[in-house]
């Protein structure tokens, strides 16, 4: 059947966007140093991430800090925290969702009631997409914004860093699987009909009754 094929490829997908946006929710580069203006050549460099801060010294050597106080933080940062840590989450119940109701385990026996729970991963794995997605594009917003806006210092100014890159393609990931395993609920990809196997006669019971013929 499709299903059989998009079932391993969708949690393919979903599975490596997950850890993806565990590895982008753990990096601190969401904004990083901007070189303009007379601010080429310098020293060091900053980092800014979801739960630290880090300085990166020319010569190699990097110190990091961690946020003190979450209300001291601004406000993206706040919601990125939660969104992004509500993502992982959502990711890893489709996962496990999702692997109960694939073909190749026998967590459940009915095979309509295990297209539902595949489905159900598969909306997981597009809400987990959406959950991630709102803090990237918010926080890409406002680096954007402080770039060309004239008030800022250059010092201040930041650059999207690594970390929204790899959470931009967590989210391709996360949808397009979630996608696939949606797709597997259709009667196209799981037949539109259920085989059914007529019983067989035994060899015995059918020479049993010859001898009473």
């Amino acid at each position: 059947m499709l299903a059989a094929c998009l079932e391993p490829l969708g949690l393919a997908l979903g599975l490596a966007g997950s850890l993806l946006v565990m590895v982008a929710c753990a990096l601190p580069t969401w904004k990083v140093t901007a070189f303009v203006d007379s601010n080429i050549v310098v020293a060091q460099s900053t980092w800014d991430g979801l739960w630290m801060s880090c300085v990166v010294q020319s010569t190699g050597q990097m110190q990091c800090k961690v946020h003190d106080s979450v209300l001291a933080l601004a406000r993206d940062l706040q919601t990125a925290r939660a969104l992004t840590v509500a993502s992982a989450v959502l990711g890893a119940a489709a996962l496990a969702v999702t692997v109960a109701g694939a073909q190749c385990t026998t967590c459940i026996g009915h095979e309509q009631l295990k297209a539902r729970v595949v489905n159900a991963g598969g909306v997981l794995y597009i809400a987990s997409a959406l959950c991630v997605l709102v803090p990237l594009c918010w926080m890409a917003n406002n680096i954007i914004v402080d770039f060309h806006d004239p008030n800022v210092p250059p010092s201040k100014k930041r650059e999207i860093g690594a970390a929204i890159y790899i959470g931009w393609a967590a989210c391709a990931l996360l949808l397009l699987g979630g996608a696939l395993l949606c797709c597997t609920f259709t009667r196209g990809a799981r037949g539109a009909y259920p085989v059914m196997y007529a019983p067989t006669k035994s060899l015995a019971s059918t020479d049993h009754q010859k001898h009473y013929v």
